[in-house]
């Protein structure tokens, strides 16, 4: 396998596998442990229910993430306020469902149309991506600093939408986004999964991905041959915080309130872990399917350590110990070091016995 791996000469195709290789790790050690971590039941005579569903359930949320920022990051930049858009899509959302919560109101008969729940919500986590993006390509903010001051400023912005407090809602259609069922599977993940195709198709089927690719290798260059750098950059900022504005929604029709403080809170790190554990390259090539391995490694790890009873604490070390193998497996370098070593000693040991 290791030669096979050593014989492949894209990088990106020999991170992808790895990262692929670490998720049947993972379900390996779980078979091993406990083979009833497997096991799917049909309830209610339509619905799939076990622990790999919950897997792509909940790793819903971050595997859109994951694709929104892996534009961003192939760009060279990176979204650290996709946590906080999150905050704000949901408290948009809940104001629109109960507008007068904040006078203690119930939530309005009939309901406002499902339309204007999703789409108001989406146009504003837009436009704090298209701040993040002209930050970032027009003003030139370095993106770390730039989204790291919308990552403070969207969660404050939902604090004051709700004034602090948390907005609930019960019994409307909303929330079946976050609850409901299709084809046996939570409609969460055929969310992620369109959103995940859909991307896919854009970026290989057109000169996109193509672009994005070259502005993160050489963006001087890449304006020069005339592609559109400024609006190219600003475009993947905007698509980054449509995906957040998308798993807002996704998070707070679950859960049936809008949280101004926990919704998406750090859910950025697991995001970014995922696209570098999926083997995207920082300012260069990327890999969608990758990014979606990494969110459902991120997703597995969580799930093992919830099923077998271990402590919250121990998946915060689990994912750094991932991060950490992943990115000195993937590393060329290393690789190359490695492989001179074995070489050497072989020589060595075959001179000895000569």
């Amino acid at each position: 396998m290791g030669k096979n791996l050593i014989a492949i000469e894209d990088p990106l195709t020999k991170r992808l596998i790895w990262a692929l290789l670490g998720l049947c790790g993972i379900f390996i050690l779980n078979l091993i442990i406990s083979p009833e971590f497997f096991e799917v039941s049909l309830q209610d005579g339509s619905r799939l229910h076990g622990n790999l569903i919950s897997i792509l359930n909940n790793g819903a949320r971050v595997c859109i993430l994951a694709v929104g920022m892996t534009l961003v990051y192939a760009t060279g930049g990176i979204d650290l306020s996709v946590g906080s858009v999150m905050a704000v899509s949901g408290a948009m959302a809940a104001l629109i469902i109960r507008p007068g919560y904040l006078e203690g109101l119930p939530v309005m008969d009939p309901q406002p149309p499902m339309i204007y729940i999703i789409f108001l919500p989406l146009v504003i986590s837009m436009l704090l991506g298209l701040v993040n993006g002209i930050m970032v390509a027009v003003v030139r903010v370095q993106p770390i600093i730039a989204t790291l001051i919308m990552m403070y400023t969207a969660r404050g912005l939902a604090a004051l939408m709700v004034k602090g407090q948390t907005p609930t809602y019960y019994g409307v259609a909303f929330t079946k986004i976050g609850t409901g069922y299709f084809a046996g599977l939570p409609i969460p993940v055929w969310i992620a999964f369109f959103i995940f195709i859909l991307t896919l198709l854009v970026t290989k089927r057109s000169a996109i991905g193509i672009f994005i690719e070259a502005i993160g290798e050489n963006k001087t260059a890449s304006r020069y041959v005339g592609i559109r750098t400024v609006s190219m950059v600003i475009g993947t900022y905007v698509f980054s915080s449509f995906c957040a504005g998308v798993a807002g929604l996704v998070h707070v029709s679950g859960e049936s309130n809008a949280n101004p403080y926990s919704t998406g809170f750090m859910i950025e790190l697991d995001a970014i872990a995922a696209v570098i554990i999926g083997g995207s390259i920082n300012g260069g090539r990327f890999t969608l399917t990758g990014s979606l391995i990494g969110a459902l490694i991120i997703q597995s790890l969580t799930t093992t350590i919830y099923f077998q009873r271990w402590p919250y604490e121990y998946s915060l070390v689990f994912k750094a110990i991932m991060i950490i193998l992943v990115a000195l497996i993937q590393s060329e370098a290393l690789r190359k070091k490695v492989m001179s070593l074995v070489k050497r000693r072989k020589t060595v040991s075959g001179g000895k016995h000569a």
